[in-house]
């Protein structure tokens, strides 16, 4: 059965690019030419993906992504006609999936879409219900509500900042380098950068800092990351 594939872009030679690029590999395509209408077909149709340009007059990607966050965990691929950081950093913070910075290969984005998908294909099932909550200085992740928090604070996590940051937890104390990361939390997919790991860690920090834990993932330079302490800030 064809993956159907919801591309987003106001610039109609970009979605003419990607629709060929992807109807060659035998997906299904659907298109819209601005935010409003991107969530118009989200909702009537159903879709395995969406490919979500960040800058788009009216309603941004970053807006239409924020939308279908908060009915369904659809994969979301970013795409950017900047290469600036806070783009990138802030499309995965708010639920983004990975991100093609334009101009951009029409093979790259085939494959990277391809690998999203291998990975949602072979995610393990959610953990039972009932499934023991695992604590670590301050931190507390609930793998069955997929839940975490610091000291009693509830902490937003996306999906996948939730599976690195329990993955690191699982073995307190082993530095993960990036690519048993890739392992462990995108299980399948060989196409994820590691930037973006690094820009999902930076996201984890970020939003423990703000409930008061200040040592939540330790850098060990030249090999990869490791949890930490998880203390409160002094």
């Amino acid at each position: 059965m064809a993956h159907s594939i919801l591309v987003v872009d106001d610039d109609p030679h970009i979605r003419d690019v990607v629709r060929f690029a992807f109807e060659k590999t035998g997906m299904a395509i659907s298109t819209a030419p601005d935010g409003k209408e991107a969530l118009r077909q989200f909702d009537k149709y159903v879709h395995e993906l969406v490919v979500l340009d960040i800058g788009m007059p009216e309603m941004d990607g970053l807006e239409v992504c924020r939308q279908i966050r908060k009915v369904a965990d659809t994969p979301i691929l970013f795409l950017s006609a900047r290469d600036e950081e806070i783009d990138r950093v802030l499309g995965l913070e708010i639920g983004g999936d990975d991100y093609v910075t334009k101009p951009f290969s029409p093979r790259e984005l085939v494959a990277r879409v391809h690998a999203i998908l291998r990975r949602a294909r072979n995610a393990p099932l959610p953990a039972p219900a009932t499934a023991g909550a695992v604590s670590h200085g301050g931190l507390t992740l609930d793998p069955g509500a997929r839940s975490a928090a610091f000291d009693g604070a509830s902490v937003t996590l996306t999906a996948l900042e939730f599976d690195i940051l329990r993955t690191l937890l699982a073995r307190p104390g082993l530095v993960f380098t990036r690519e048993m990361i890739l392992d462990a939390a995108y299980p399948g997919n060989i196409h994820v950068a590691d930037r973006t790991i690094d820009s999902h860690v930076r996201n984890i920090r970020a939003k423990m800092i703000a409930v008061g834990c200040a040592s939540a993932i330790e850098t060990v330079h030249g090999v990869g990351f490791r949890i930490g302490r998880c203390g409160a800030a002094p």
